[in-house]
């Protein structure tokens, strides 16, 4: 028997009974569509939440001194030559800075904070969030720049404003304290408000004068391909012999853990839909066995092999499983175009701040996701399937025909 004539007879099959067919297309599309649309907004946070961790004046590779983190200050820095580049090819590098970041505190005439201030080229941060932010006043021109920048936030717990002068304490080289009077040139507008309290910047040269240090205390790289990232931690660490060499996971390990746990979201939520989807096949799948109880008789007793009953049914399933799966992710790249240009979250603001995530939540189309959509449904679609297959088997040609 061929496998032409099981194919029509499948297709014959599921045209004979239109509307409950038409219904288990709709329900598999709608199950594909949410399953896919959810993918591209949980890849959305998902990479949200990295490129906040690698903004947020980390980059994907931090190169420092060792013990810099258990005690910031500009006695664990390192010097760099002035010629320096990083041994990463150009065109897998979107750019590198050199800082100094250390803790400070910083008065105005009413009020006194604890924050960290980070001197800076300014020609290079690009690399982080500080390079796009909306600036009341005016941005740091050089690494020489005098003057300092602070968040809008920090702004308003000093009560002060943008051309008023306040006061940077922290310490030298020596592990004495030093004390400047800087302008306010501008107020930044960070996503959020935790940025704008934390750090002021001025120019790397200047805050060097400061200290009476020409070291620096980290330098950021950000790459273009965030998977090369272990393979340039790799050579970098064989670079910097002396120096901790750590990505943005190492940095951030809250972020990191989030980055991580949205890949087990997207299984889980497949799951869940795709698992109730499953029933309501298999149920349909097994009437429709039922309904033709004489009709499978009557093919046995004319010859069909009990594989070819087997393989009818699962040709069955696949059909209706692969109409349901091509319409849904058309449907879930058509949801996907229509919030492309992101979705604003600013009610939730503070708590999308807390988890890392930006106000403005942009969807990330991966085709692989939707690959892999398609996949796992036509084999939960054929696993569906076998159990009605082999009821479908067990028809006994003699039995049925006396229904």
């Amino acid at each position: 028997m061929s496998f032409k004539l099981v194919w029509q007879l499948s297709i014959r099959n599921i045209l004979r009974h239109r509307r409950r067919n038409l219904m288990l297309f709709a329900a598999i599309a709608v199950a594909v569509t949410g399953v896919s649309s959810m993918n591209t907004l949980i890849r959305g946070m998902q990479y949200g939440m990295m490129d906040t961790a690698v903004e947020n004046m980390t980059g994907h590779i931090k190169i420092h001194a060792p013990g810099y983190r258990d005690d910031p200050n500009i006695q664990k820095g390192f010097a760099l030559d002035e010629d320096f580049e990083p041994p990463v090819p150009a065109e897998d590098m979107l750019g590198w800075a050199a800082r100094i970041r250390i803790p400070a505190v910083i008065m105005s005439e009413r009020e006194t904070r604890g924050v960290q201030i980070v001197g800076v080229d300014p020609s290079a941060e690009a690399i982080s969030f500080i390079g796009d932010v909306p600036i009341e006043g005016d941005g740091l021109e050089s690494t020489d720049d005098g003057r300092i920048l602070i968040g809008r936030e920090l702004a308003i717990q000093l009560e002060t404003e943008v051309g008023r002068r306040i006061v940077v304490i922290t310490q030298g080289i020596d592990g004495r304290n030093r004390e400047k009077g800087y302008r306010i040139v501008g107020t930044y507008d960070a996503e959020g408000t935790a940025l704008e309290k934390m750090y002021v910047f001025t120019g790397l040269s200047s805050l060097q004068g400061l200290l009476d240090s020409e070291d620096v205390t980290e330098v950021s790289i950000r790459l273009v391909d965030e998977p090369k990232r272990l393979t340039f931690k790799q050579l970098l660490v064989g670079f910097f012999s002396e120096l901790a060499v750590m990505d943005w996971l190492e940095l951030e390990p809250m972020a990191a853990a989030m980055f991580i746990f949205a890949d087990s979201v997207i299984y889980i939520w497949f799951a869940l839909m795709m698992s109730a989807l499953t029933f309501g096949l298999i149920n349909t799948l097994i009437t429709s066995v039922m309904e033709r109880v004489k009709e499978l008789g009557m093919v046995r007793a004319l010859g069909m092999p009990k594989r070819m009953v087997l393989i009818q049914v699962v040709v069955e399933s696949t059909i209706i499983m692969a109409v349901g799966v091509v319409i849904g992710l058309i449907g879930g790249y058509l949801v996907f175009l229509t919030i492309e240009d992101g979705i604003n979250l600013g009610a939730f603001a503070e708590g999308m701040e807390m988890a890392g995530i930006a106000s403005v939540l942009v969807p990330v189309l991966r085709w692989d996701d939707f690959i892999l959509v398609a996949w796992l449904s036509l084999l939960l679609g054929i696993l569906a399937s076998l159990y009605p297959a082999w009821r479908a088997v067990k028809v006994q040609p003699l039995e049925a025909m006396r229904r």
